[in-house]
């Protein structure tokens, strides 16, 4: 058993994906907001196993200016990579000037290469849900900055397209309003979006379970984004090792290729024989 669980390890490893030119082995992105404190969420860090963290930009400058404790000082960076994000900007203006304090903030931890940006623009508060033209005019200044934007939008073909053909380099579209825990509501049009996407694909907002992280990467995600669900779960540490499985799982199960569905029952066991069975005198 312990040999099989290294070889689905090993196979997991070496389905590696990349983001700009940054290779990553873990599927799973986690978000570091909501927990109980921080200790919290360093823990449920390292269940998770992921490598991307993302930060949310304001409250890491906040942090700074009311001196309380910063995660960002907290973790081994030489393991992980900082996806700085845009979160609570309201217009594509406020969330350029945000973008290039997270370019500086990575500076700050080492990463002088790292140039990430999650680009959220949402104005609607209460629904949570993306400007998608704030999005796109944000977007197309920061690529031409140098930056390696990934957007989060609904989901949203045409626009995921649009944002792909102007440079960005994943799109991140909702499966559900943030933090609500829906679970996967938009898969019709998030299986269009990977279908004709050549970036890759991350599945943000809306996880509430390991089961709908299993669900997102059947669909073919690339990767997901979870943050509530975690922070919030009844014990943060044993559902980030969940949903770490569920992704893992998820993906083994894309990879495989699921079965075809029929409408009609199909036997397991070989019908070979059953009729010789059928004649015979008990």
């Amino acid at each position: 058993m312990l040999v099989l669980f290294m070889e689905v390890n090993m196979e997991l490893e070496l389905d590696a994906f990349n983001i700009s030119t940054k290779t990553f082995t873990s599927r799973l992105l986690l978000g570091t907001g909501k927990y109980k404190t921080l200790r919290e969420a360093e823990k449920a860090i390292f269940r998770s196993a992921c490598e991307i963290i993302t930060v949310s930009v304001r409250r890491a400058q906040n942090a700074k200016i009311n001196r309380g404790t910063n995660l960002l000082t907290r973790l081994d960076w030489a393991s992980l990579w900082l996806l700085p994000n845009t979160a609570g900007c309201q217009t594509a203006e406020e969330a350029i000037r945000i973008a290039f304090l997270g370019r500086e903030m990575a500076r700050a931890i080492g990463q002088t290469d790292n140039n990430f940006i999650k680009l959220e623009v949402i104005p609607d508060p209460k629904y949570l849900l993306p400007d998608p033209i704030a999005t796109l005019k944000a977007a197309d200044y920061l690529c031409n900055q140098g930056f390696v934007v990934l957007p989060y939008i609904n989901a949203d073909p045409l626009l995921a397209k649009q944002l792909e053909e102007i440079g960005c380099a994943a799109i991140m579209p909702l499966g559900s309003p943030i933090g609500s825990g829906q679970g996967i509501k938009t898969d019709s049009n998030i299986k269009i979006i990977i279908e004709n996407s050549k970036v890759p694909v991350i599945i943000d907002a809306g996880i509430g379970t390991s089961s709908d992280a299993a669900k997102a990467m059947e669909l073919g995600a690339s990767a997901i984004l979870v943050n509530t669900c975690v922070a919030r779960a009844k014990n943060s540490l044993q559902m980030a090792e969940g949903i770490k499985l569920g992704v893992q799982s998820g993906r083994l199960a894309y990879l495989a290729g699921r079965m075809g569905i029929t409408w009609a029952a199909q036997p397991s066991s070989p019908e070979v024989g059953i009729s010789k069975l059928r004649n015979i005198q008990l």
